[in-house]
């Protein structure tokens, strides 16, 4: 993997300001000796040199700061054997929680944790147990920043492009580079030069060393330009400091360590060095200009210049951009390297300042800062969000003030609400938030599931405060863990005063409402419009990251659908599977018949057809809520047929009832739905209804007859459209679903189906169980199926049965693990079941319900037409509930369930106890350092056969924190593979999300954890 910041790297902005300076060169004894080295003497450096490189391995656990959650691949070097310590790029070590492993030259790999990140320039160290290292014999290599000069020949080592070794080339150009710009809201180092040299280094060579043919480091590989050959190393001379300081704290890395500081000080200003025309033309008195010559080095080409300050910092209202600096306490400074020397030896001390500001000189007495007072060491983690104080680096680019609430990743409960990456919190519920501590004061204070509003700022917009209602989730299975303390609101009572005031209130607004849509209807004529429309509801649905199961291809839907039933104690509405997809989401319904959003629950997902049942408490709508809505007249017979006259009716994003009158093209067009990348639930066996006019693919609702009764249901469908070998986008269509399949699920669901228990609104309902053949068909004509030897006296049967679509069912294939399986093949027409002919869906459905009330044990005597010979066989159906996926597994990172059926539709399941199926991977997980990603199983652990998901955490839950797993997974395309990784249950523990019917909640149990305290 590349380092993200190699690629980032682009100067198109910046172009080529200062020019080569030979005179920067620091003479050396001998001057040139580099410019006659010999190949051999490359040799014995290389040789001493390399075993001294590591390639590092890091696993940025959570987003934070300038970088994101993300595994990656770079290079370092020890520099301290004795003590164990590795230097490499900040960018490498990571601002935040980070996992980080390295491998030596002989392939030894040991565990490294960080040790120090610089605030502000691309340098950190990792330290390491030097007693792990038992095969190799390597020395450390030593700094030598003097040594850079220009034209001086170099060798940069490291992991260039995933390689584990590679050699490169160079010779140093310049030594007073512009620090690289990488990113308009990432890590950009400032306030120093950098070293430029034509190596070519690409991604996974930062943090190697650049070194002189004595073997040593001279500079640090840093970054690169992405369309040329230029490198850019960053110099050593805070390095060799930084270095300094963490040696005092111990002698060698088995002795205790003391806690070291390394001083660092700031005034939040960003200087540029220019040279004197330039600085010139900014109103430099000429006698200033001869002073600074004559003060500094005869080389001497400009001076320092503010960039840019930091609100809120030390010389905020102080400096300005533009300003020259002259002095600081009374010495002439021109360089970085000696401004950051004086800075870092005041801290927490007062400097006195001399600029010139246009040709006026200013004086200024300045505090300089603690540079890691400002560097953030803490974050909240709520709802997946990732939230703590901004940071130098950010408020330097977005120019913000430091220590404000900065959401570094918005996880679930702040993605809901639109709320962006780089947001800066300014209020919550009303409350002003300033710093971090007020953030947590309110969370603990708003009860859960409360929507409140909050105010925030973008960078990208800072001139206007944008507001938006936050739904509370402080759910455990959405990694809230650093939140401590729940706490639950109540209602109060109220009196009956204050009752009939919100009664009256309400009716008014009723009244408002039935008068606007009373307007309306004036205007269109639509009779089904007026009627329909207080049936309809919109859906905004939500699905946490943790919970995109079944392949779910999306974590926001939205959609329109109808209430089917409608009574004090409870509602359901039909909806598209497009819209509902698992029943582990959030679901919110905005009524059209009044104005109200409330939460709805899922509680029917029909395992064949793409419809939901989504349940509401019409007591949330409150007493003239309950009134306003109603129930829609379903009509399932008689069926749509070709030429009739519907009325497509659905609601527009303002809530907005819009109809036209449609015309039926097809009634009975099959659906022909392809697997897409990721196996997600697609419409298989099943006829929909064909209109010559529609909205467009993004308009859902229903079809009424004239009087307003529907028909069907007019629904979202998923696909993918494949663009060659390698590429494919997401393709939404409509079409027309009948309401008879419908019809009858409403009415078990009424009466007490045969199924499993649910808590419905508190209420436990008998919830119907579906019986099907798990067999993937497809229409074929007869006069192709004659083609195929089929006999006549079968075509005049089935003609007969059905003079409208003249076809036959074959079989496409059977989903693994089915009753069918191994009876019916791929290829077999279906002729007739229990000597009755079939010639659509329908059919099997019908003689698969009858066997409910039937005593043959839920089998099908079915006629089938194989290679020329009729053959008669007993093929077994299953039976399925509408609670889709119920049980998950999240282990080191992964989610892990059983195969669901668009899985199985593929045709296979491997043959060790069929395992468990990874449906998604985690960025920063050990699954995505280790690359066990989606779309296979894990059939072993350890050895140790998983068959389901019981034997799966019979296994794991044994596995203790940083043991390495061996595992075995299928992918797919059937192919094995074994890898190993390093569990951390620091950052990732094992839980297990299960669905409860008797509580109609989602409950998190926590299977193996690290106790923090022993830590």
């Amino acid at each position: 993997m590349g380092d993200p910041l190699e690629s980032l790297g682009s100067e198109t902005e910046m172009g080529l300001k200062s020019t080569i300076n030979e005179g920067l060169c620091m003479e050396i004894d001998p001057p040139f000796k580099e410019n006659v080295a010999t190949a051999e003497d490359w040799r014995k450096a290389l040789q001493k040199v390399v075993p001294a490189v590591v390639v590092l391995r890091t696993t940025a656990c959570r987003a934070f700061d300038t970088e994101s959650a993300g595994a990656s691949s770079a290079t370092g070097f020890v520099v301290d054997k004795r003590r164990g310590i590795i230097l490499t790029n900040r960018h490498v070590v990571k601002p935040g929680p980070v996992v980080a492993e390295a491998m030596f030259l002989n392939r030894e790999e040991i565990t490294v944790h960080p040790l120090y990140r610089d605030p502000v320039h691309d340098f950190g160290f990792f330290r390491y147990d030097p007693d792990a290292i038992q095969f190799l014999d390597y020395e450390e290599i030593p700094l030598a920043p003097e040594a850079a000069c220009v034209g001086l020949e170099i060798r940069v080592i490291g992991n260039d492009s995933g390689e584990k070794v590679s050699i490169l080339a160079g010779t140093l150009a310049r030594l007073d580079r512009d620090a690289p710009q990488y990113a308009k809201d990432g890590y950009n180092d400032f306030n120093t030069f950098y070293i430029q040299a034509a190596s070519g280094t690409k991604g996974g060579s930062s943090g190697s060393p650049v070194i002189d043919w004595q073997g040593r480091a001279v500079a640090l590989n840093a970054g690169g330009r992405t369309t040329s050959a230029s490198a850019f190393f960053l110099p050593l001379e805070r390095v060799v400091r930084a270095l300094k300081f963490i040696q005092k704290g111990g002698e060698s890395y088995m002795s205790k360590w003391e806690a070291v500081s390394i001083p660092r000080g700031t005034l939040q200003v960003t200087f540029l060095h220019k040279g004197f025309d330039e600085i010139r033309r900014l109103g430099l008195q000429s006698e200033t200009e001869q002073m600074a010559r004559h003060a500094s080095a005869q080389s001497e080409t400009g001076m320092l210049v503010v960039d840019s300050v930091v609100p809120g910092g030390p010389a905020h209202n102080h400096l300005e951009p533009g300003d020259v600096l002259v002095r600081v306490n009374g010495e002439v400074i021109t360089q970085f390297l000696k401004l950051e020397t004086l800075l870092d030896d005041s801290v927490e001390q007062n400097i006195e300042l001399e600029i010139e500001r246009g040709s006026t000189p200013l004086s200024m007495r300045l505090m300089v800062q603690d540079l890691h007072s400002i560097t953030p060491a803490h974050f909240l983690e709520v709802s997946g969000a990732v939230i703590h104080p901004l940071s130098y680096q950010q408020a330097r680019n977005f120019r913000f003030q430091c220590g404000l609430v900065y959401v570094s990743e918005p996880g679930y409960m702040l993605s809901r609400a639109a709320v962006p990456r780089h947001a800066i919190i300014e209020k919550l519920a009303g409350e002003e938030i300033s710093k971090l501590e007020d953030l947590i004061s309110v969370l603990s204070k708003v009860p859960q599931g409360s929507r409140v509003p909050l105010e925030y700022i973008s960078y990208t917009d800072r001139h206007r405060k944008k507001f938006v209602l936050v739904t509370i989730d402080r759910h455990e299975c959405y990694c809230a863990h650093h939140l401590n303390g729940t706490c639950t609101g109540s209602l109060n009572e109220t009196s009956q005063d204050m009752l009939e005031d919100t009664i009256t209130q309400e009716n008014a607004v009723l009244r408002d409402c039935k008068g606007a849509t009373a307007a309306a209807a004036v205007a269109n004529a639509s009779i089904a419009e007026r009627v329909i429309e207080p049936t309809l509801v919109m859906f905004e649905v939500h699905v946490p990251p943790s919970c995109m199961l079944d392949g779910v291809h999306s974590q926001h839907f939205s959609g329109t659908g109808v209430i089917i039933y409608h009574s004090h104690s409870m509602g359901l509405i039909a909806v598209g599977k497009n819209t509902v997809a698992v029943s582990a989401c959030d679901v919110i319904l905005s009524f059209a018949a009044y104005p109200i959003e409330i939460p709805g629950e899922v509680v029917f997902l029909h395992p064949v057809h793409n419809y939901a049942l989504v349940a509401y408490d019409p007591s949330a709508l409150g007493p003239v809520g309950v009134s306003a809505v109603h129930a829609a007249e379903l009509l399932p017979d008689p069926a749509l047929r070709r030429g009739d006259s519907v009325y497509l009716v659905g609601l527009n994003r303002s809530l907005q009832a819009t109809s036209r009158k449609s015309v039926v093209t097809n009634p009975c067009a099959t659906l022909k739905i392809g697997s897409a990348d990721c196996p997600r639930y697609r419409a298989t066996n099943m006829e929909v209804i064909e209109l010559d006019t529609d909205f467009g693919s993004a308009f859902s609702g229903v079809l009424t007859d004239e009087h307003g009764r529907v028909q069907a249901i007019w629904a979202s469908f998923s696909t993918q459209l494949k663009h060659g070998c390698h590429s494919s986008e997401d393709h939404h269509f409509v079409r027309g679903i009948p309401v008879y399949a419908i019809s009858q699920v409403l009415d078990s669901i009424i009466s007490g189906g045969n199924g499993p228990h649910l808590l419905i609104n508190g209420v436990k309902r008998s919830m119907p169980l579906v019986r099907i053949l798990e067999v993937e068909l497809f229409p074929t004509l007869l006069s192709k199926a004659r083609s195929f030897g089929l006999s006549d006296d079968w075509i005049q049967a089935l003609v007969k049965k059905d003079p409208v679509r003249r076809q036959v069912l074959r079989v496409k294939g059977c989903l693994a693990g089915s009753k069918a399986e191994n009876l019916l093949a791929q290829g077999d027409m279906v002729l007739g079941v229990n000597k009755e002919p079939v010639t659509c869906f329908r059919d099997i459905e019908n003689v698969c319900h009858a066997l409910d009330n039937g005593e043959n044990g839920g089998e099908l005597n079915m006629t089938i037409f194989r290679q020329g010979r009729e053959i008669d066989l007993v093929v077994g159906t299953d039976v399925r509930d509408g609670n889709g996926t119920t049980r998950v597994i999240n282990w080191c990172g992964c989610i892990v369930q059983d195969p669901h059926p668009a899985v199985r539709a593929l045709g296979f399941l491997p043959e060790e106890g069929h395992g468990v199926y990874v449906a998604r991977w985690s960025r920063g997980s050990p699954v995505h350092r280790y690359g066990l990603y989606a779309l296979q199983w894990i059939v072993e652990v350890n050895g140790k056969p998983t068959p389901d998901l019981d034997a799966f955490v019979n296994v794991t839950k044994e596995l203790e924190h940083g043991e390495f797993v061996r595992v075995r997974t299928i992918h797919l395309n059937s192919k094995p593979r074994v890898l190993t990784l390093k569990q951390d249950l620091h950052y990732w523990p094992t839980w297990e999300l299960r669905f409860d019917p008797e509580t109609a909640l989602w409950h998190r149990r926590t299977i193996k954890a690290l106790d923090c305290h022993k830590l």
